[in-house]
């Protein structure tokens, strides 16, 4: 065979995609007489150009689409922009440009270089979430959730990057430091808008049942993750106080050894309870240097336990003893009541806090083979045993003995049963101007309003400075700000915090099945036409 010394791959290429275009070889067309298959990738940040990890992905996405549409498949094969966020906002501080015009250009110049590369996407069903037509649909998703109580808004302690100026999620921190600039977070409260995700917690664990095939260990995060655990929610009278601290807890079984409590440094009583013993400063010192720690390092059982006494005491409901209440940076407000009732005997960071504060140790459950002593024990005996040092439940199996403390604790008004999860509700406030508005008016006669369907999109203005001060550029926005009442028509005042960008990229592939529809989101038909997504990439 002759070898092709002059292969003209650019004439081949531009002739082939030019072919492609004017055909529109690879529109996707919903025909019920054809199989389906979609084919989804990520949703791509413009950021202006694309690298390495695109091509490699969208190569893969592009031979598994060619592969279906020669065996004959109806292939949807879309791509758009996650066009909303902090980088293009941050790129327009630096660059002074707007993150409007930057982000287009960005779009522009990665299509372009997409198309280079011939893959075979529909690019009728582009879409961009910055673009009225896709955010307006994000607004009325959020009224939807809005009107059925899936969105509300309350104070909450949030993660807070102080270079990017805005709440972080969760899942955006790493390592204690922000996921976009690695500035150390800290905590701090504000009110905010969150969708009620945790309604769906247990459909979320069934259908971990219903995915064959997936990877165990990654199931096994998502459940960890959601993390439902059964006890009971107990409430610990305070020394010298009306007031009561909630704590949830899976083992009653071991109260009668809980010789102190131990409250995360979130805890709104905080302040409170050390006022005026003497330990305001210490508390105020600790609390400031926990709010820089990594949560996922502060509850590892290999972090060393940190802690310092509030001053106050607290009362055990169970032996009427006075038990002191610590703060301590292993436990975390995102889980059960951001209170603790320690007991170092069964619980090996509860052991090995009292260990270094000289906390006092006492032994409520025996192994059935040997007598623990808590003077030399070297480490927690967390298994089931048999109850000592318990009254009236001595000589029980702690299993056995679970369900009797929680019998008494309901009879006697102490606690009662409960399912706690791990999993919280999304924060989606961001105090950022590149982001969907959320759709809320608030009116000092009528409170709370959403904006009326007929309203939407309710627009991201142009004409905004973005100094990159900390607050956002919409609240210094008069004419966005300043509206009336859509409810009695006084003067009112608009929401100035956008959506979280993870908001946009939720539901951009079922956007991709109905994409010019301006009359709803998607339209059924063609949602039950397309999905489910057949294969993801990303």
């Amino acid at each position: 065979m002759a070898e092709i010394t002059n292969y003209p791959f650019a004439e081949i290429e531009s002739k082939w995609q030019k072919f492609w275009k004017d055909n529109k070889q690879f529109k996707a067309i919903e025909d019920p007489k054809k199989k389906k298959y979609y084919l989804l990738e990520m949703f791509p940040y413009p950021s202006g150009d694309i690298h390495m990890g695109h091509v490699r992905n969208y190569s893969i996405g592009d031979v598994v689409a060619r592969f279906k549409m020669m065996q004959g498949y109806s292939v949807i094969h879309p791509m758009g922009w996650d066009a909303f966020g902090l980088p293009a906002e941050n790129a327009a501080i630096k660059r002074n440009i707007h993150p409007a015009d930057w982000t287009i250009q960005n779009i522009e110049k990665m299509r372009f270089q997409l198309n280079r590369m011939g893959f075979s996407y529909d690019w009728d069903r582009e879409v961009a979430a910055c673009m009225p037509d896709y955010y307006k649909w994000g607004q009325w998703i959020f009224l939807r959730f809005y009107e059925r109580g899936l969105a509300y808004r309350k104070v909450a302690s949030v993660n807070w990057c102080v270079s990017c100026n805005t709440v972080l999620a969760n899942e955006q921190v790493e390592d204690g430091k922000c996921w976009r600039c690695k500035t150390e977070v800290t905590q701090k409260h504000l009110e905010q808008w969150f969708l009620k995700i945790t309604d769906y917690a247990d459909e979320l664990l069934d259908y971990l049942d219903k995915m064959p095939g997936w990877p165990e260990h990654v199931l096994t995060m998502q459940r960890n993750w959601i993390g439902k655990s059964y006890g009971v929610q107990i409430d610990f009278p305070l020394a010298n106080s009306d007031e009561k601290i909630s704590v949830f807890t899976t083992r009653q079984d071991t109260i009668y050894g809980a010789t102190y409590m131990v409250i995360a440094p979130e805890h709104p009583i905080v302040e409170k309870l050390s006022k005026g013993t003497g330990q305001e400063e210490a508390v105020r010192a600790f609390v400031e240097k926990v709010s820089k720690e990594d949560k996922v390092i502060r509850e590892s059982t290999e972090f060393e336990k940190k802690g310092v006494w509030t001053g106050a005491f607290a009362i055990n409901p169970m032996t009427n003893e006075k038990i002191p209440i610590y703060l301590a940076d292993y436990v975390l407000m995102e889980y059960g009541t951001g209170a603790v009732m320690a007991v170092p005997a069964h619980d090996q960071r509860d052991f090995e806090f009292a260990k270094k504060y000289d906390l006092p140790i006492r032994v409520v459950i025996q192994p059935p083979d040997k007598t623990l002593n808590p003077d030399t024990m070297t480490s927690a005996y967390v298994d089931p045993g048999i109850m000592v040092n318990s009254d009236q439940f001595n000589g029980l199996d702690s299993n056995v003995g679970k369900d009797k403390i929680a019998e008494y604790m309901e009879t006697n008004g102490i606690g009662k049963r409960t399912i706690n999860y791990r999993l919280r509700d999304w924060c989606i406030s961001r105090q950022r101007y590149w982001g969907n508005p959320i759709p809320i008016i608030y009116c000092d006669k009528c409170g709370i309003q959403p904006v009326p369907d007929s309203d939407l999109p309710v627009i991201l203005p142009y004409d905004v400075t973005i100094s990159g001060d900390g607050a956002s550029p919409l609240a210094k926005h008069e004419k966005f700000v300043n509206v009336k009442c859509p409810k009695c028509g006084e003067p009112a005042k608009r929401e100035t915090d956008t959506m979280d960008t993870f908001v946009d990229s939720s539901w951009y592939f079922l956007r991709y099945t109905d994409p010019k529809n301006d009359l709803m989101p998607f339209s059924k038909e063609n949602v039950h036409y397309w999905m489910p997504v057949d294969q993801y990439i990303g």
